[in-house]
């Protein structure tokens, strides 16, 4: 027993090591070559040493194996003596792949990661401006994303723009961006200068621009030029109400977090976002529900086959709704939402054809609001082209979320203890429950789990980064 001791502690201590030399190579690779590591999707900027032994853990559920970090640290160190360009970099298939092959690793590295090479992060222009147009829920995570990557990616949180609170106001929205009840406390540190309007994270010098109107800001004025607007306020939805930032000096384009109306091209990235255009001035990312539902269903659409199909959102309340019954314009959702399951409507499911033409007509949807904070999920209940089993779906879909063109807005998960708060600060779009699926023949229900906050979040970046033409390949390069 003695032994055992010894020797898990060895164990652990030969890992810390491990992952202690890895921290440094993960920061500077992002600082100076804008590449962001990973291990089969899941970041490694800004994990701890903690952190960064269970995200070598977590690939057990691919491998079969726990990843070795001597092979990650091996090829970390090699990565920092190449000429690498922005770019997504996942460790842990490089390590499947020089584990299956038993090549020469420089070898390996110089063809997986071909599209990367010969372009330095210092080459590349200089970070596009981002304004957030009002500080919600989804704009103030907007902001830790921004203010999180502000090494790398091309992007740089210029400023936001809010209607003035009251007295205070700027100390309250700072305090808001700090303390988050779901999401945590901001990693960094944050200092509010109240003379000058600015709020300083991380080294992110942020604006804050009071205005009632979207039309009435002269973002130049701030030394601001050929920003993105990400429009977080909802209040206008069609291409008129939108252009009306773009008679802003500074602002060059728009995208705005809800689901846009009339011409406007609702985009959910993965999926349709080759349709994002140069010339492209407004935009929309659509809804979370429809983030979270649309890759699954295109690939299922793709595999198996839809004829028809229902959408049923188990949807956490939001700040639309009333903490005790009050008048709302809404025919239930004046009733308390912390009290309440509220049955109401989502569009979610006729959405989906926007991003996926050939669901036109065949989905129905609806909703229900539960007393949670955040974290939803949405059953898909479908009827297939051709008959399939649990254990066949299954595999299709974790399959697809690892090594297909959609893996980082398609998770997968087989475990019988999740909840909903275990998804909270995820990353993908939506994450399919293996556990939960339920095959009859050619009817399939399929158990989608998102975080409706913050994996939506980063599908509003994506879009972000798409529209300021950013490129940044993921590698190694995997199949459609």
């Amino acid at each position: 027993m003695t032994d055992q001791i010894q020797a898990a502690a060895q164990t652990w201590a030969t890992k810390q090591s491990a992952a202690e030399g890895l921290t440094p190579l993960v920061g500077r690779l992002y600082r100076e070559n804008d590449v962001l590591l990973t291990v089969y999707g899941r970041s490694l900027l800004n994990k701890s040493v903690t952190g960064i032994i269970k995200a070598h853990r977590y690939a057990r559920h691919f491998d079969g194996a726990e990843l070795d970090l001597a092979e990650t640290l091996a090829i970390a160190r090699q990565l920092s003596e190449m000429e690498l360009g922005p770019s997504t970099v996942d460790l842990g298939r490089l390590a499947a792949a020089q584990r299956s092959t038993g090549g020469d690793l420089a070898v390996l590295l110089a063809d997986q990661l071909a599209p990367a090479l010969g372009q330095s992060a210092g080459d590349s222009d200089a970070p596009r401006d981002v304004v957030l147009y009002g500080f919600g829920r989804i704009g103030r995570l907007l902001a830790r994303i921004l203010i999180d990557r502000a090494g790398g990616t091309g992007l740089r949180l210029r400023a936001i723009v809010v209607r003035r609170g009251g007295e205070g106001d700027i100390v309250k929205r700072a305090s808001l961006l700090r303390r988050d009840s779901v999401h945590g406390t901001f990693d960094g540190n944050i200092v509010v200068d109240e003379e000058n309007e600015t709020i300083l994270a991380n080294g992110t010098l942020i604006k804050v621009i009071y205005s009632n109107d979207p039309s009435q800001v002269d973002y130049t004025a701030h030394g601001i030029d050929d920003a993105i607007v990400v429009d977080n306020t909802g209040i206008w939805r069609d291409d008129e109400g939108l252009s009306r930032h773009l008679a802003c000096p500074g602002a060059s384009k728009v995208i705005l977090t809800a689901p846009g109306k009339g011409s406007v091209k609702n985009i959910v990235y993965g999926v349709n976002s080759d349709a994002i255009l140069p010339e492209d001035t407004v935009v929309s990312a659509a809804s979370c529900t429809t983030n979270a539902i649309t890759p699954v269903l295109k690939v299922i659409g793709d595999e198996f086959g839809v004829q028809n199909g229902h959408v049923e959102t188990v949807h956490s309340f939001t700040n639309d709704q009333n903490l005790i019954d009050n008048y709302h314009k809404g025919s239930r959702r004046g009733r308390a939402a912390g009290l309440n399951m509220v049955l109401t409507e989502t569009g979610a499911a006729k959405a989906v054809s926007k991003a996926l033409p050939e669901f036109a007509g065949k989905l129905s949807g609806n909703a229900i609001r539960v007393p949670t904070p955040n974290v939803s999920m949405a059953v898909l209940n479908l009827n297939l082209e051709r008959e399939t089993t649990v254990d066949e779906l299954n595999a299709f879909l974790r399959e697809t979320s690892l090594n297909s063109s959609l893996r980082n807005q398609i998770d997968y998960i087989h475990s019988p203890e999740v909840v909903s708060t275990d998804f909270v600060g995820s990353k993908r779009a939506g994450i399919v429950d293996g556990l939960a699926t339920i095959v009859d023949g050619k009817r399939a229900v399929v158990y989608v789990w998102y975080d409706n906050e913050f994996g939506y979040s980063c599908q509003v970046i994506r879009c972000v980064a798409q529209m300021a033409g950013l490129d940044m390949p993921s590698l190694p390069v995997m199949s459609a």
